[in-house]
């Protein structure tokens, strides 16, 4: 019981270097409601919006969900700024001299029940408090009554407001701000297929402007990291530092965002359904205060991880906030600050204190100085935030030493004394078990692309060299003609049936029809019977067919993984090929947008910057057209041709080393299949392996697939009756108001 009271104590205190609390909300970047009007439960908000857009009241739903999300921020921002004022209470908090108090066994106060009585009276002026701000900012009983479920928060941080706002703002022929939330939807969903064409089609509209795809939700450090680092790469250091010090500046402020949030009942919600289930704590009350405390301290470590993943990313950047640090030492450096740039670069070395590459640069720069600078040391806020995490962790990796709990520590830099000897050989495992784009490349051996490529049958036809490019080839042998002829069966039969995949105009010229065919939406249509299985079965194998020889011939030492597959036919529309002079695809390149101005290619969204490899597989020859061409970076130098034909393959890196473009289809159908493939595996194509779980099931035919598969506006069909709503802890749907 002893050690239990230590535990609690020491999970309960502040950790030593704690910052103070954060600044006012206004400096969070949420807008603020209406003065002195709080904000309304956003999970009848959203119902009501889902409800009046079902219903087509367009502006209604436009009003209903912007208030939904602008209440769901003010939620937090009360939360942030109540603990934040609360924590500072003198009654609300032990006092540090206690801190070391647990490791003695005599003094007068250590009567019994002491700690007990000090820790439950410091909990409930803590619980006070947070009730009287809660309701002067949100109104009696406001905290209780505005909670909001995992599945609304859920829907907000995957943006799906604005999947509904784009089709209503297109109802209301506001199409600058349609293709504003249908691009802030997309960054946060790139693998989304329907909002990728809907995109296509807001391009092609003549009220929408390029400037009209805007991120209406970029959190302010990305933005301003990404643009710190563009400045940077530029060489022009003096304008990249104010906003590099803004990235950090911001970075700060969403960790604190998030780690508001940790002690909000919403991130209970899944604990105490597995409580429900039997899988949770079932000790008495000192374990109940401790696995809370334990749950809340976990999710305050994951809130590294959260702030350093972009959004549409799954995975974080490593060392957000180390090569932060790194970029602003240099790039003061650079301005010849040398004091600035010795503070940030004696903050790496906080990270990291057997740094060669950080030791190095401050030996340099102390040497330049050519004095010592008494007061010079590393940032205050690097600081705080270093003692704050390690307080943190040493308590987490008690827990997990003395009471049986789990912790996936998220830094790379967390110091050895801290980690228990029994966990150090498992996390010196994980550590070795290096993530995919930080391994680094190895020379391909020729004959092991040789050797499958033989075993395949496949020859090579053109290299790089014969290309006049790097990382091209032109493979032939991949399909035989009957193949060629069933996937050719495959997109007829397709286009045929009510798939949503009829031909239409071309998003890219309009004197051809496009048609298209994913492998998950070939599987549906199979087991519909509306095409045939032989067909669909080949497409997903021919697909991993693409996958293979492309990374034996690209990437041996570092494994592909398909990203998009896609089966296309253009088809040159009669009485339209008269003197044409567009292209059947305009030249650009896969995952960057390429400014043939200026030779660049920014690898920035609405690209798909994950994109490493591309891949086109042709199936017939039989028109008029329809060559594939590569250029130099100004879009108009063609560099090399390729003739399709039934089972030529053109590979080739996705990067800006490799604008392409296709010459139009003036007569047939040229038609083939078009595959992307990444490096990272939290990009693979989700829809592939659903397709093949189909296509190994019985045939079925339901009327609920059926309809499924109708075509659709150039937006999200409005939700059935059945609408998404958030249910409470009891199962129950939220009250909806009626008026609508």
């Amino acid at each position: 019981m002893l050690r239990l009271l230590r535990l609690l104590l020491l999970l309960l205190l502040p950790p030593p270097g704690s910052p103070e609390p954060p600044g006012p909300p206004e400096l969070l970047g949420l807008a603020p409601l209406s003065p002195g009007a709080p904000p309304q439960a956003p999970d009848l908000l959203y119902a009501d919006g889902l409800r009046a857009y079902a219903a087509g009241a367009w502006a209604p739903a436009v009003a209903l969900l912007r208030e939904a999300m602008r209440s769901q921020k003010e939620l937090g921002r009360t939360r942030q700024d109540c603990g934040a004022r609360c924590a500072a209470e003198p009654g609300a908090a032990l006092p540090e001299v206690f801190f070391d108090i647990p490791g003695s066994e005599s003094g007068p106060r250590q009567a019994s029940g002491f700690w007990e009585r000090l820790l439950l009276r410091a909990a409930l002026r803590r619980a006070e408090c947070l009730t009287q701000c809660a309701a002067r900012r949100l109104g009696p009983g406001g905290a209780a009554q505005l909670r909001v479920g995992n599945a609304l928060r859920d829907a907000f941080r995957r943006r799906e407001p604005y999947n509904y706002l784009q089709r209503a703002y297109y109802q209301m022929k506001k199409l600058d701000l349609a293709a504003a939330a249908a691009h802030t939807f997309f960054v946060a969903n790139p693998t989304h297929i329907q909002m990728r064409e809907d995109m296509a089609k807001y391009r092609r509209m003549s009220g929408v402007h390029p400037q009209s795809f805007r991120d209406l939700e970029t959190p302010p450090h990305w933005a301003a990291y990404d643009a710190g680092l563009e400045l940077l790469g530029r060489q022009e250091a003096g304008l990249a530092l104010p906003r590099l010090e803004e990235a950090l500046q911001e970075s700060l402020v969403q960790l604190e965002c998030c780690r508001a949030g940790c002690e909000s009942p919403e991130e209970q919600q899944g604990e105490e359904i597995e409580e429900k289930e039997g899988t949770g704590n079932q000790g008495g009350l000192y374990e109940a205060i401790a696995g809370h405390w334990i749950r809340i301290l976990q999710c305050r470590q994951r809130c590294v991880e959260d702030m350093a993943t972009r959004p549409g990313r799954s995975s974080p950047v490593p060392d957000f906030l180390p090569s932060q640090l790194r970029w602003l030492h240099e790039a003061y450096a650079q301005v010849g600050n040398l004091s600035q740039a010795m503070e940030n670069v004696l903050s790496v070395l906080l990270f990291y204190p057997e740094d060669e590459s950080a030791k190095n640069s401050l030996n340099r720069y102390q040497a330049q100085l050519g004095e010592p600078r008494p007061g010079l040391g590393p940032r205050e806020d690097i600081q705080r935030f270093i003692l704050r995490s390690l307080g943190e962790k040493r308590q987490l990796y008690y827990a997990m030493e003395h009471l049986g709990t789990s912790f996936k520590d998220p830094d790379p830099w967390t110091p050895k004394a801290f980690i228990p000897e029994a966990f150090r050989e498992k996390l010196r495992e994980d550590l070795e078990k290096r993530p995919w784009d930080d391994e680094p490349l190895q020379p391909k051996p020729l004959i092991h692309w040789k050797d499958v490529l033989l075993l395949e049958g496949v020859t090579l036809t053109q290299d790089s060299r014969q290309l006049n490019g790097s990382e091209r080839a032109v493979l032939d042998g991949l399909l035989t003609p009957a193949e060629c002829g069933v996937l050719l069966q495959l997109a007829k039969d397709a286009a045929g049936a009510r798939s949503g995949h009829r031909g239409r105009r071309s998003p890219h010229t309009r004197h051809e029809r496009f048609e298209g065919l994913t492998v998950l939406k070939a599987a549906q249509l199979a087991q519909a019977g509306t095409v045939g299985r032989q067909g669909a079965k080949l497409l997903l194998e021919v697909s991993e067919r693409v996958r293979t020889l492309t990374e034996a011939y690209f990437s041996p030492e570092r494994p592909l993984h398909l990203s998009f597959t896609h089966l296309v036919c253009r088809s040159a529309i009669e009485g339209e090929q008269e003197q044409r002079m567009d292209l059947s695809h305009p030249v650009h390149a896969d995952n960057c947008v390429l400014d043939p101005d200026t030779g660049e290619c920014w690898r920035e969204p609405p690209a798909y910057t994950y994109r490493d490899y591309s891949g086109i597989l042709y199936l017939n020859d039989d028109f008029q057209g329809g060559d594939l061409f590569f250029t130099e970076p100004n879009a108009l130098t063609v560099t090399a041709q390729v003739r399709p034909r039934c089972g030529r393959l053109v590979a080739f890196s996705s990067g800006g080393e490799n604008p392409h473009g296709v010459w139009a289809v003036t007569r047939g159908q040229r038609c083939a299949l078009a595959l992307w493939h990444t490096w990272a595996p939290e990009h693979r194509e989700q829809e592939w392996a659903e397709a093949k779980e189909l296509l190994q099931e019985p045939e079925e035919t339901e009327e609920e697939e059926e309809e499924e598969m109708s075509s659709r506006d150039p937006a999200p069909e409005p939700p059935n009756r059945r609408l998404q709503r958030v249910q409470d802890k009891s199962g129950k749907p939220p009250r909806v108001r009626e008026e609508l």
